[in-house]
């Protein structure tokens, strides 16, 4: 499977991180991280802006994350409409990845603590399409 399923609407059918949905569809959430210097990227990078190596490394976001910040999305865009009311989240795992992606709805809105833990894990969606969330860590 290529970008063409990933997300609630795709925009591109190719990507050079297209491994990314072969590791979503195995269970696995990835990042990337460059061999040259060192910093990881969240989504996946195959080119460091920083240094402008193309060597880099996957590596799987596990355990918990905390969340940082979020915010609840009343008024979706295109392809997301239909989804309103959902919350947009930020969270931090392990070496500092920060990670933006829904909070699943299994998670009530007054159980939201900022720092709560997390765990990032793929979803599938209708139509055979795939994702990622966050669930209560």
């Amino acid at each position: 499977m290529g970008f063409e399923n990933f997300g609630t609407v795709s925009f591109t059918a190719e990507a050079k991180a297209a491994d990314f949905i072969t590791y979503l569809e195995a269970g696995k959430v990835m990042a990337t991280r460059c061999r040259k210097c060192g910093v990881s990227y969240f989504p996946p990078r195959m080119d460091c802006p920083r240094c402008l190596s193309s060597d880099v490394e996957w590596f799987e976001i596990k355990g918990d994350g905390k969340l940082i910040s979020y915010t609840v999305v009343n008024y979706g865009p295109t392809g997301f409409e239909n989804d309103a009311p959902y919350i947009l989240a930020l969270g931090e795992f392990d070496g500092g990845v920060q990670i933006f992606a829904c909070l699943s709805r299994d998670i009530e809105q007054k159980d939201i603590q900022i720092g709560m833990g997390l765990v990032v894990s793929p979803v599938k969606l209708p139509d055979n399409r795939i994702a990622y969330e966050f669930k209560k860590g």
